[in-house]
């Protein structure tokens, strides 16, 4: 299929891109499903978190694969894919939920490809139509993705409601109701996807001195797994992700089991307004990198997640400082999910983006697997030794060190030189 024989208003490209990732962020809305499963089911913290991190590890394999994919035939057909995939799987979830690994295979494995295949489409299109403004756009595309739990989790809780009798059916049917969206809305978002023809540039705009001579403008994956900036990239990736993705995961037991007591909004709301700020923060930061650079832009986000989690979050119950807490960690994570493939086209070439950013991203996969469930399972010791809250404040100060680790991490990494 030939998807540059038309050249489309690119303005309507990237809100078809936002619609589509609106859809995709139903990931970070999973924190809203981990009560009522275990009021209905008697899981805990272990087995609720499960599906999540599954899911994030399925989305970074089928990252690397759709990349690849969408670099040769184009992102209309990957993004398809990965629409049919993740409203399969929230179908399937519908079906056989109600077993954990039920629920692992069904949400966390065929939804989570769907997500990974769709994910990487408009992001690498972006790319590729706004080289004049990649930290905008890249941010713009997955502010949306970054926002969806703004609409999803205070609309999953509703539909799941607050009767416990009740979730062994409601539960089901929420999942339907998603299989149906996504069915809908990221395969038709997905057809207006095309690449532009090799060689065009928006008009009037020309590639800076420094990146069209003096050095290898496009690398290949093998060429960049060779260069050693690469790791450091995918380290800072790795640590900031953590940073994020366990504050997302944690955020509605976190309002449920720690700040109840003084909680003006549910978990489900708290979380709703936590991607608010990830979403923004997609597009702040984002913007802000394209003028102030991409290192001192990732140097501020440190500065201020670090603020939160040594000082606003532990050693608290009060619901509005723990939201002002998980607010800023959501700022600030949300810019890891805009600069991060900014940064892979401004160090490696945007002809091959879509592999080579997929590459990239399995650092925020590993994060995604590896330090949620490490995170959960000393949660579930504190709260069986009656001690949750020193629970939450070792893990804010382990957060905390991750942060730090990054900033010195960003502090070396540069971009290659032939």
């Amino acid at each position: 299929m030939n998807e540059t024989t038309s050249l489309p208003d690119r303005r309507k490209l990237a809100l078809a891109a936002v619609i589509m990732q609106v859809c995709l962020g139903i990931i970070y809305s999973w924190a809203v499903f981990r009560g009522p499963l275990a009021a209905a089911y008697g899981w805990d913290k272990t087995v609720t978190i499960a599906p999540y991190r599954w899911s994030i590890l399925f989305f970074t394999l089928a990252m690397i694969v759709a990349g690849f994919w969408q670099d040769k035939k184009g992102p209309r057909l990957v993004g398809s894919v990965g629409g049919v995939l993740l409203g399969l799987g929230c179908l399937l979830a519908a079906l056989i939920g109600h077993e954990p690994a039920g629920l692992i295979v069904s949400y966390g494995v065929i939804a989570g490809l769907g997500v990974g295949f769709a994910y990487v489409t408009p992001i690498a299109t972006c790319i590729k139509w706004f080289p004049d403004k990649r930290g905008f756009v890249v941010g713009l595309a997955v502010m949306g993705f970054g926002v969806g739990s703004l609409i999803f989790a205070p609309l999953l809780e509703r539909m799941m409601g607050s009767d416990p009798a009740l979730y062994k059916e409601t539960i089901p049917r929420t999942f339907l109701f998603l299989s149906a969206l996504f069915f809908i809305v990221v395969i038709g978002t997905a057809q207006f996807y095309q690449v532009p023809p090799a060689g065009w540039k928006p008009a009037g705009w020309n590639p800076p001195a420094a990146v069209a001579g003096g050095r290898r403008v496009d690398y290949s994956p093998g060429q960049m797994l060779r260069t050693w900036q690469f790791y450091a990239v995918w380290l800072l990736y790795f640590l900031g992700s953590a940073v994020g993705l366990t504050a997302i995961g944690e955020s509605a037991p976190l309002v449920r089991d720690l700040a109840a007591a003084s909680a003006a909004l549910s978990g489900g709301a708290a979380l709703g307004v936590m991607s608010l700020f990830n979403g923004v923060g997609r597009l702040a930061w984002g913007s802000m990198s394209d003028k102030i650079g991409r290192k001192q832009t990732i140097f501020g986000m440190c500065a201020v997640a670090l603020l939160a989690c040594a000082v606003v979050l532990p050693q608290t119950a009060d619901f509005w400082r723990v939201l002002a807490g998980l607010s800023l960690v959501g700022f600030c994570y949300g810019g890891y999910l805009a600069l991060m493939p900014s940064i892979a086209a401004d160090y490696y070439g945007p002809r091959n983006i879509g592999a080579n950013y997929g590459i990239l991203f399995t650092a925020w996969g590993a994060a995604g697997f590896i330090v949620p469930g490490y995170f959960a399972r000393i949660l579930e010791a504190s709260k069986q030794a009656g001690n949750v809250g020193a629970g939450y404040n070792s893990m804010f100060y382990q957060l905390a060190g991750l942060t730090v680790a990054g900033a010195l991490v960003a502090l070396v990494a540069r971009r290659p030189t032939d």
